[in-house]
């Protein structure tokens, strides 16, 4: 069922009485307020490989609320609903969320008697989604030094951030991971003002986080994926701010295609690169990112056509007969990362830094 709302609160949740999970569509966003609804797992596994739903922490709290769909379809059979819970697992391979959120609901559910399993599985993809809004927010928090930092240096001129994709609350249920600072900032008067790269081949930064720091007010202007190595030569860029989809206990970042270049360029100019994550992304198994984190290969043809405004139009960019590759990500080395702005506070891209922030999860 697809609808048109206003403004919904989040960009997931559930209706109370009844118990239907609704999303925002975010491939009609930002010319369109689509609202669908989740009625079972391959509504979930949809929404999640077409990008209806997109961010690792929005990921992982639906495939949380997919869980619980697999149980409400089915109670009283443990083995489908843990094989319906493989499937979604497999929808997106780079985000860490979604097996994290899948495997502790499903764990949750599994745990309660029969008759109780459904809502168990409910009642931890509420919690996890209220986990990821508290800690997005709590990012906002430890994040916002490093710009009112930026800020008193540079009195009556603005803090130029430059962030890459959505990393907002469409992408993290509240606040968002990279832009909960910029939130804080604005909300504290401090004087912002964001470069949001267009991140192709979908264009989440020119149609999603425009369309949020434009709704919050915060001043921005949207640039070509290119153009930001050449505004840190011109020292219009203060700071950049990204999030992730995963990130190894050493400090190797997946992000959004093109991340990589930007900490390159960032580098080369002396200008502080930080990654917005909460927990939830870091993946505490993998050693080395570059080689082992897997990178999602999507359809070419996100490449070759560019969408239009009308409903289900495209636009052809490339010859006819020219192929296409489109990989969803790239990996951006811990020494190019200066750190990490999470729930528990900032920590450098360094492994026994990120451990000690995290001390139940060292060895």
């Amino acid at each position: 069922m697809n609808h048109l709302q206003k403004n919904p609160a989040r960009p997931i949740w559930e209706d109370p009485d009844t118990g239907k999970i609704y999303i925002i569509d975010q491939r009609q966003l930002p010319h369109q307020m689509v609202v669908s609804e989740l009625a079972d797992v391959d509504d979930v596994i949809f929404a999640i490989c077409e990008m209806m739903v997109r961010g690792a922490p929005l990921i992982g709290v639906t495939g949380a609320y997919g869980v619980y769909l697999a149980f409400a379809a089915n109670t009283s059979d443990p083995d489908e609903a843990a094989q319906q819970a493989r499937r979604i697992r497999r929808a997106r391979p780079t985000a860490v969320n979604l097996a994290w959120a899948v495997d502790q609901t499903l764990e949750k559910a599994l745990a309660a008697d029969k008759q109780d399993r459904a809502k168990a599985a409910r009642q931890h993809a509420a919690a996890i989604a209220g986990l990821e809004a508290e800690n997005s927010r709590l990012i906002g928090e430890h994040g916002l030094p490093l710009i009112a930092e930026i800020a008193e240096k540079k009195p009556g001129q603005p803090v130029n951030i430059l962030t890459h994709c959505n990393a907002g609350w469409l992408a993290c249920i509240a606040h968002g991971t990279a832009t909960a600072p910029i939130y804080q900032a604005h909300r504290q008067g401090i004087n912002v003002h964001v470069w949001v790269d267009e991140t192709r081949p979908l264009n989440q930064g020119a149609r999603l986080t425009a369309w949020e720091l434009g709704a919050a007010g915060v001043a921005h202007t949207v640039i070509t994926d290119n153009a930001g190595g050449h505004l840190m030569q011109k020292g219009l860029v203060d700071l950049v701010i990204v999030g992730t989809d995963r990130t190894t206990y050493t400090g190797d970042v997946a992000n959004k295609i093109g991340t990589y270049l930007k900490a390159l360029a960032a580098r080369d100019n002396g200008i502080a690169f930080y990654v917005a994550l909460p927990s939830s992304t870091f993946d505490w198994q993998i050693r080395d990112g570059v080689g082992q984190i897997p990178i999602e290969t999507r359809d070419s043809d996100e490449v070759r056509y560019m969408p239009g405004v009308e409903k289900n139009k495209t636009h052809l960019l490339l010859p006819e007969d020219s192929q296409a590759a489109n990989y969803a990500f790239d990996v951006t080395p811990a020494r190019l990362v200066t750190g990490f702005i999470t729930e528990k506070g900032v920590c450098p891209a360094e492994e026994t830094a990120i451990k000690t922030l995290f001390q139940k999860h060292s060895r």
